[in-house]
């Protein structure tokens, strides 16, 4: 089976559709940033003076992609080589899967559906330089995951 994405082909030019989205919507700032080491990519953006920071896992799409691709001796390549065209495949996938989630946003805030806050309320930037999110998380205040029977 196939993995979303994993046949895009935009990569980068889905940056430029991005920036071009927000500035129709009204964003002021906006800038990306790839992070090879962590394995993201790392969107931002403002509106109305609010900072948004939208991060995505190039290397969670990479072992997404191996799980459904997994390397054999009998492929015409060693499995570093297979390991790298994972990562490959992922940093052009993320690039779209991002374009087309924040266009998804944007959409339901342009017709009612969610307010600005309640579709970018996680990735939203504090004063610390966290997203809400990420204070959450680190302060405990959302539930641990229930054990599924």
């Amino acid at each position: 089976m196939a993995l979303p994405y994993e046949s895009a082909t935009s990569g980068e030019r889905a940056l430029g559709e991005i920036q071009k989205l927000l500035r129709g919507f009204g964003c002021s700032k906006f800038g990306s940033m790839i992070d090879d080491t962590e394995g993201t990519l790392l969107v931002q953006f403002e509106y109305r003076g609010k900072p948004v920071s939208v991060k995505a896992s190039t290397s969670g799409y990479a072992a997404a992609w191996l799980n459904e691709h997994p390397w054999t001796s009998r492929m015409h390549c060693t499995k570093q080589q297979h390991e790298k065209k994972a990562v490959e495949i992922a940093s052009v996938a993320v690039y779209s899967i991002i374009r087309d989630w924040i266009k998804g946003q944007v959409t339901a805030i342009e017709t009612g559906i969610l307010t600005f806050e309640g579709a970018f309320l996680a990735q939203m930037l504090l004063p610390s330089g966290k997203t809400i999110l990420e204070h959450a998380q680190q302060s405990n205040l959302l539930p641990a995951p229930k054990e599924q029977a």
